[in-house]
């Protein structure tokens, strides 16, 4: 068996495994560390690491298609294990602080709450952090963890790396979709943290890697929105099964009614559309850096409308699909009752707004974009 072979086994096993917790991770409010162990063994956390610390050097559209992947076995976990991508950030490390945070290994999870962010005192040798940050996504199950203490070039957040034992977790992540996600606040006490364990998130890299050369902040966006194509594709292919089988009410099939073909068809056609859109942008981008010219301001707007494209549309096809399915997709723990709510959350983040369509806009028109968007 070749090792090609070997990992499509390990992830097929890995994703039946997720689809059979998945209510276990919404109970609990976040991925466990069991499961994040397993999303390292499937590279998830060394796709971005430097190669030369034993990262795998995959491409963007390589690690967007593995979140993907998971994602249709459940979101949550999908948006967990898009974070595996926050090596492109952690790479503005300096040299010797990276040495040390890939000591034990490639696989460091990584999770941040940058938001709001809460200027630290400057010190001696470092900073001393106090504060409160939201949306720190699968900090249960990190490695490293990181919180914004102010602001560097561009605008960019200025961030502290900090270990579990730094900081608390206040489990208050009490939301409609992606519950599993664990997304809670970090709390931070007159904790000391050293200048070279800080970093401008987006900032230069102190590593050449042709990874750390790709858009960072669009990468974030289209690493969250790739989560909905996953969600989306379960979602008709959920209905897809449904279709097949008999009626409460003894109607005729779901699949005889001419309504439902149609509708299914226009969901499969805008999915594949915006799939195709996605991964062409960000092929076009990568295939720049390969041929070593830089991503263009287009190209780089393209990735972002791209995310945001897909978000929405990925949102509309689980919306079609939950329709077309009637009374059942009502009750609580349908898979298309859990789809609906986690796609919308989706479409909410602040990276894949409504604002993104304004930002691309813009560049379409040789217009300024508004700050942080390119």
């Amino acid at each position: 068996m070749t090792i090609k072979m070997q990992s499509k086994t390990m992830l097929n096993n890995v994703l039946t495994e997720i689809r059979a917790r998945r209510d276990e991770f919404e109970a609990k409010r976040h991925v466990p560390r069991d499961m994040i162990t397993k999303l390292k063994q499937l590279g998830v956390y060394r796709a971005h690491t430097p190669r030369c610390f034993g990262g795998d050097g995959s491409s963007p559209s390589e690690f967007l298609k593995l979140i993907e992947a998971i994602s249709e076995a459940d979101g949550s976990t999908g948006w967990v294990a898009s974070f595996g991508s926050a090596s492109n950030y952690l790479a503005a490390l300096p040299r010797e602080t990276l040495a040390r945070v890939y000591a034990n290994g490639p696989d460091v999870a990584f999770a941040g709450g940058l938001f709001p962010v809460q200027p630290a005192e400057k010190v001696e040798g470092g900073w001393k952090v106090n504060g409160r940050w939201k949306f720190a996504s699968g900090c249960m199950g990190a490695d490293i963890l990181g919180v914004g203490i102010g602001f560097g070039d561009g605008g960019k957040p200025l961030t502290a790396v900090l270990m579990p034992d730094d900081l608390e977790i206040v489990e208050n992540w009490e939301v409609i979709g992606m519950q599993g996600t664990g997304s809670h606040d970090l709390l931070v006490k007159d904790t000391f943290v050293a200048d070279e364990w800080t970093f401008v998130r987006g900032g230069k890299p102190s590593i050449e890697e042709p990874i750390y050369r790709y858009p960072s902040i669009a990468y974030a966006a289209q690493v969250l929105a790739v989560v909905n194509l996953g969600i989306a594709r379960a979602s008709l292919d959920e209905i897809t099964q449904m279709a097949g089988g008999s009626t409460i009410t003894g109607a005729p099939k779901m699949a005889d009614r001419a309504y439902m073909r149609i509708g299914l068809a226009k969901a499969e056609a805008k999915l594949r559309s915006a799939r195709a859109f996605f991964y062409e942008a960000t092929d076009s981008a990568w295939e720049s850096i390969q041929k070593g010219d830089i991503v263009s301001a287009e190209q780089t707007s393209m990735l972002r409308l791209a995310a945001a494209h897909v978000a929405r549309e990925g949102a509309s096809v689980v919306q079609s699909a939950y329709m077309l399915a009637g009374t059942l997709a009502i009750y609580d723990g349908h898979p298309l009752e859990r789809n609906l709510r986690d796609a919308m959350v989706v479409t909410q983040h602040a990276f894949i707004n409504e604002s993104m369509y304004d930002g691309a806009g813009s560049v379409f028109l040789g217009l300024p974009p508004f700050r942080g968007y390119i």
